[in-house]
């Protein structure tokens, strides 16, 4: 009763299954894609601290930092830098968290090159 092992007769043991296995001489290997963090105007967060957010976060110098938020503040949208999606993703991260620890509503995103 209970843990019976039916006979085998039952069972299909033939073996008819057919295995295509297809082989190609070429790998089919891509770039990754790169994403451009973008960095967006607001009205509450002072342009000093986007400065040094620039140069503490993606490494600017001081006069691209300055040239990176003079353009921000005046089309509204500036890129802070180019990176692979993961990179991207963490710089953008790291960023909210410093702003947000500082009380500033600093808006960023990627796009896709």
């Amino acid at each position: 009763m209970g843990g019976e092992i039916p006979p085998l007769d039952w069972v299909n043991t033939s073996m008819d299954t057919e295995v295509e296995i297809k082989q190609t001489d070429r790998l089919d290997i891509s770039k990754p894609k790169k994403y451009s963090v973008i960095l967006f105007n607001d009205n509450s967060t002072p342009m000093e601290f986007v400065i040094d957010l620039l140069k503490s976060v993606f490494n600017h110098t001081q006069e691209t930092a300055n040239e990176i938020t003079q353009k921000v503040h005046e089309d509204g949208k500036g890129v802070a830098g180019v990176y692979y999606y993961e990179i991207a993703e963490q710089k953008i991260a790291e960023s909210i968290a410093i702003s947000r620890g500082a009380g500033f509503p600093l808006a960023m995103d990627l796009e896709e090159l």
